[in-house]
């Protein structure tokens, strides 16, 4: 599926003109230029759509920092928490307004999308390790009820755009190198071979990462690429194609610590990351196709297909003694994926009463064909080595969706939007693995919603809006949620059922060049069969439907700038999730924070010094369903200073940043209801990174 939401001419969040002029006319605030979203399909100012959107820059993911996780540039979205998990085994946990805080490994109950092609799977779980952070244009995250145009598991919507080739060749090459044994290297060629960018536009970007970790048992190594290419066959039509290839040739996994084990030696391990030498490795290759035609003003199609295949083994620390049962699948997963979709897409500009009014209707289909083997993870007295089959199975994932929506402008004051989508997932396994005490486990389950969408902004005046909407969500189990099932029993386990929710928003949004730009927004949340965890043990989590649960929120953000080049932002969060009925009644949805706040200002000439500080706060969160044990708040800060001149044709720019400055022991992520109760994965303590790039086009 092909998921378009871009913002254009922000002027407030591009980068500034000249370098230091101190002056009265440099103190005033810059005129902010109009901002265009799509994040309802349908091209309009932001201000006038009923939706929480945000954007973050290419420029400043990278001004400054690592490139390594896409956590490091979500800090100022209010509502998200992008936590590193210091563990490349498991991948960044990222959660929209309490969506996403369950999962053990990868990312769920948020739509993923990197130009266009979903890195969520069809069953609704989803990985990002694969961005290339050096060529991105921007990444922007869409929040609250409109998210459900997006279908199965739209807590929220987040893509990443890979920038597109202009202008004359250039090639970048850049390196940072930090604490821990980090090094990063890459290079970027990029341009079109046109006249005013009419041939071919062209990115080609790659990458390695290394790491020894801060934790013991937490090496990695990554390899990234990434290639987009872009032309017209005519002047009506658009093609864009994209590839990717990630390799994770080594990610040890250091598990989480228990209370003890946490407060005694937070860079340890437990013995059994060890003693099973816990790890993963991964390989993924994907492409993807994206062609738009205008036919006229009033009509566009636009029509887009993709496919890939992600290989997976890990290795996990379960006991041998369990794993000896006749019925248990193992200690080491190896999973082969191939995953294909399309969608088309149709978009009609007419009137309706005299007033401008726009209908998109779509069709998208997403399929997933998984092998799935388990093995034994010993063999004799020998641990953490390949050993019998214990599993065997085929499963196939499709999705089927359909959507119309449309925007209608009946004053000059109102925008009114709707929307409608009606989503099929079909789940399909075939046991292979059939041998004395273990029987045929095959089994099918298919998931279905219709889900509507409502919502109205209206112009107080000029630059302040105030919107109101609502909507119907819902959330099918994943392939990896259905795997195990209660009790040590084999098979799937089908008898979770879908999570149902409906969302409701209301919010102000305002933009001038007095105050820059604002939001606040109040959200509620109520849903039905809510998917938590069951047991977690060893790497193996089994799940169920609890009941009720509620999440009521506040979002505020602020951003501004002086000066020409001194940039502020502060994004707050409060999230009141909680059970409301079932298991765990009254108490809070663990692995989510009560308060959240993010604050940064940075002075960022084109040439010449810059520099920037940051700070991060979390209030506690609890790490089980019971809240009997939680882990602190904690606020943390960063700064960075660097330096940009031309040398000889050349751009340079160089840096050096230190994060968690006063050098907090806190923990930077937990694992839900940890059956052995390690739920703390700690962060690291002060940490230092130099960088340095260079860019030149020929």
């Amino acid at each position: 599926m092909t998921l378009t939401l871009r913002l254009v001419s922000s002027s407030m969040l591009a980068l500034c003109g000249a370098p230091w002029a101190a002056s009265a006319q440099d103190a005033a605030p810059a005129a902010l230029g109009a901002v265009v979203v799509t994040a309802t399909r349908t091209e309009a100012q932001a201000l006038d759509v009923p939706a929480s959107v945000d954007r973050i820059e290419g420029e400043d993911m990278r001004r400054g920092r690592a490139q390594v996780n896409i956590s490091e540039a979500l800090g100022a979205v209010p509502g998200l928490q992008a936590r590193d998990r210091q563990n490349y085994a498991q991948d960044v946990q990222v959660s929209v307004r309490g969506f996403g805080a369950r999962a053990t490994f990868g990312i769920r109950g948020v739509r993923l999308y990197v130009d266009g092609i979903p890195a969520t799977l069809p069953d609704g779980q989803g990985q990002i390790s694969h961005v290339d952070l050096a060529s991105a244009e921007r990444i922007e995250v869409l929040r609250g009820p409109f998210s459900a145009l997006y279908g199965n598991s739209s807590g929220g919507v987040l893509q990443v755009f890979t920038e597109e080739g202009r202008g004359a060749p250039r090639l970048t090459l850049g390196t940072a190198a930090g604490s821990d044994g980090l090094l990063r290297y890459g290079l970027k060629a990029s341009g079109n071979s046109g006249v005013n960018d009419s041939g071919v536009g062209y990115v080609l970007s790659a990458s390695q990462f290394r790491t020894d970790g801060y934790r013991e048992h937490s090496e990695t190594r990554r390899t990234i690429a990434n290639a987009k290419l872009t032309l017209r066959p005519h002047e009506d039509g658009k093609l864009t194609l994209v590839a990717n290839r990630v390799v994770l040739p080594k990610a040890q996994d250091p598990l989480g610590l228990n209370r003890a084990q946490y407060e005694a030696n937070p860079r340890g391990v437990d013995p059994a990351a060890l003693n099973f030498n816990t790890r993963k490795n991964m390989d993924q290759t994907q492409a993807g196709l994206v062609y738009e035609h205008y036919f006229s003003e009033a009509h566009a199609l636009q029509a887009s297909l993709y496919g890939g295949q992600r290989g997976t083994t890990q290795y996990q620390a379960i006991p041998v003694g369990p794993q000896n049962s006749p019925t248990h699948p193992g200690g080491m997963i190896e999973l082969d994926r191939d995953y294909a979709g399309a969608d088309l897409r149709w978009t009609w500009r007419t009137q309706l009463a005299s007033a401008p009014l726009t209908v998109v209707a779509g069709l998208t289909y997403d399929g997933l064909h998984e092998d799935r083997r388990g093995y034994q993870n010993f063999v004799g007295s020998q641990l953490g080595v390949q050993g019998a089959l214990r599993r065997d199975e085929r499963n196939r994932v499709t999705s089927f969706d359909q959507y119309l929506q449309a925007e209608w402008h009946p004053t000059q004051r109102w925008t009114l939007n709707a929307g409608l989508r009606h989503s099929r997932i079909d789940f399909d396994s075939r046991d292979r693995y059939i041998a004395g005490a273990n029987p045929d486990d095959s089994g099918e389950a298919r998931y279905g919603a219709t889900l509507p969408v409502l919502g109205a902004s209206f112009a107080i005046a000029e630059g302040l809006r105030v919107y109101a909407s609502a909507g119907k969500g819902f959330e099918t189990p994943t392939l990896n949620e259905l795997s195990y099932r209660p009790g040590g029993q084999t098979g799937l386990n089908f008898g979770l059922q879908a999570a149902r929710s409906k969302s409701f928003e209301f919010g102000l949004k305002s933009r001038s060049a007095g105050f820059g730009e604002w939001t606040a927004a109040v959200f509620r949340t109520n849903t039905e069969d809510e998917i938590t965890t069951l047991t977690n043990s060893g790497g193996r989590t089994t799940f169920q439907n609890a009941g009720r649960t509620r999440r009521n929120g506040l979002e505020l953000a602020w951003s501004q700038d002086f000066y020409k080049h001194l940039r502020t932002r502060v994004a707050y969060t409060a999230l009141d999730a909680r059970y409301g009925e079932g298991v765990a009644a009254g108490a809070r949805i663990p692995g989510l924070a009560k308060n959240s706040v993010f604050a940064s200002a940075g002075w960022q000439p084109p040439q010449g010094w810059r520099g920037g500080v940051e700070w991060r706060a979390l209030s506690r969160v609890y790490v089980n369903d019971a809240n009997s044990d939680a882990a602190a708040g904690q606020g943390v800060a960063s700064a960075y200073v660097g330096y940009a001149t031309q040398l000889v044709g050349w751009q340079l720019e160089g840096f050096v940043r230190s994060d968690n400055l006063l050098d907090k022991r806190y923990a930077g992520s937990v694992i839900v209801n940890e059956g052995n109760a390690r739920f703390f994965e700690p962060a690291p303590g002060r940490t230092w990174l130099a960088g340095l790039s260079a860019s030149r086009a020929f």
